[in-house]
């Protein structure tokens, strides 16, 4: 049976903590692979781009199911698809951990990332479903502190973990909690079954002809795009440009995820408050501004002192991860409810897309010189930057499907 519209207080508290505590995991799952990346690449022996490859084969993987599984998700209870993905999830990551190859290992990274797309889309779902878009910006602000917390907690714990009983421990690791995780979701996390339209349910051609035939939906897309690329084609080659060029070794590179995940872990709540005080467009305009100068700054760095280079790496985080809260707020409202779910994986497919396009030209861009140290890096922080900013144009032309004449910049304010 579905809830009522509104949840009380201490309701909206609890399931916002279960939904923060299953992205935590699968995002956990997902940003490990990045810093464990010279450890692949001299265990199996791969190239860079072959690396850049393995994690791409994620995101590629859950844009290509989220497309498949878009026109049905609107027709199932919100709760049971989200915990059905999540039990799937788990058994790819145990998968991962058991992988004796390259190609097996693969192979569990393309199931992971099809199921942890479409949690991921359920999570935003829900907290289009039930929390006002007058709270939102705070409630994705939490949801997105899962971001911080795994970059604080959960990548450095995993590193440890590869570092003193190998690489699949992490991933045992990761099962282990999520099964925790899955067991509180299923008492706390409310049943919600998505409204039927007038005229009736449409087939699964009809939902997603209606899901795509939206203009406003693909404004909501190209946001969501440009604003994950950004950050993707740079993300994925931090560990190995921080070790090749800027001279941190590998017992230091925790220390990049812990500073940028405690300043994180503090700053992505106060984006969400900024957000719902002073409107979602023009707060994502700021932070996609002051995301240019990290952005620049990191991809151009020659040898430096480790205090130096955690301030840049830290501020990279802070906003480029910023951007993503109000962001989020904004195309979560792009939808009638009766569509959001088709729309929410949807748009959790392009921007899947997004990341796996953006590292593999991340990776295009990326070489060695005879000394082996990583050249083109420059490249992709420009490509970044250009990227970020068409957020100024893009931010401002989505619209909240329930008043559809009305900018949400105006009514974010």
């Amino acid at each position: 049976m579905a809830p009522p519209q509104t949840l009380s207080a201490s309701q909206e508290r609890i399931l916002l903590w279960c939904l923060a505590g299953i992205q935590f995991t699968h995002i956990v799952d997902f940003m490990v692979m990045m810093p464990l990346g010279p450890m692949f690449i001299g265990l199996f022996h791969i190239s860079d781009a072959q690396f850049g490859l393995l994690v791409a084969s994620y995101t590629l993987s859950s844009g290509v199911f989220g497309l498949l599984m878009s026109p049905y998700v609107d027709r199932f209870d919100r709760k049971r698809l989200l915990l059905v993905a999540y039990a799937g999830f788990i058994l790819a990551t145990l998968g991962c951990a058991l992988a004796p190859s390259y190609a097996v290992l693969m192979a569990a990274r393309i199931a992971a990332g099809a199921f942890g797309g479409l949690i991921g889309a359920m999570t935003q779902t829900l907290v289009g479903d039930l929390i006002p878009f007058e709270r939102r910006g705070r409630a994705m602000g939490l949801i997105m502190a899962a971001f911080s917390l795994s970059t604080v907690g959960g990548v450095p714990a995993s590193l440890w973990l590869a570092n003193h009983w190998g690489w699949h421990m992490p991933f045992f690791a990761i099962a282990g909690l999520s099964v925790v995780v899955w067991v509180v979701g299923a008492r706390y996390v409310p049943s919600f079954r998505p409204p039927t339209p007038q005229g009736g349910a449409l087939s699964a051609l009809g939902q997603l002809t209606a899901g795509l035939s939206e203009p406003n939906h693909w404004r909501a897309f190209a946001l969501a795009v440009v604003m994950v690329g950004a950050g993707f084609c740079i993300i994925p080659y931090i560990t190995v440009f921080s070790t090749a060029n800027v001279g941190v070794t590998n017992a230091q590179l925790p220390w990049i995820y812990l500073t940028g995940g405690i300043a994180t872990l503090f700053t992505a709540r106060l984006w969400g408050v900024l957000a719902d005080r002073h409107g979602k467009v023009r707060v994502l305009r700021a932070l996609a501004l002051a995301a240019a100068v990290p952005m620049l700054v990191l991809t151009h760095l020659g040898p430096t002192s480790l205090p130096l280079y955690l301030c840049v790496t830290t501020a990279f985080f802070v906003f480029v991860s910023g951007r993503m809260i109000p962001a989020m707020a904004l195309v979560t409202g792009a939808a009638q409810p009766h569509l959001r779910g088709t729309f929410m994986t949807l748009q959790g497919c392009v921007q899947s897309l997004g990341m796996g396009l953006a590292a593999l030209v991340g990776g295009l861009f990326i070489g060695r010189d005879a000394n082996g140290l990583v050249t083109g890096y420059g490249w992709n922080g420009w490509m970044a930057v250009v990227l970020s900013l068409l957020t100024f144009w893009l931010a401002g032309r989505v619209r909240l499907a329930s008043t559809p004449a009305v900018p949400a910049k105006a009514l974010a304010t």
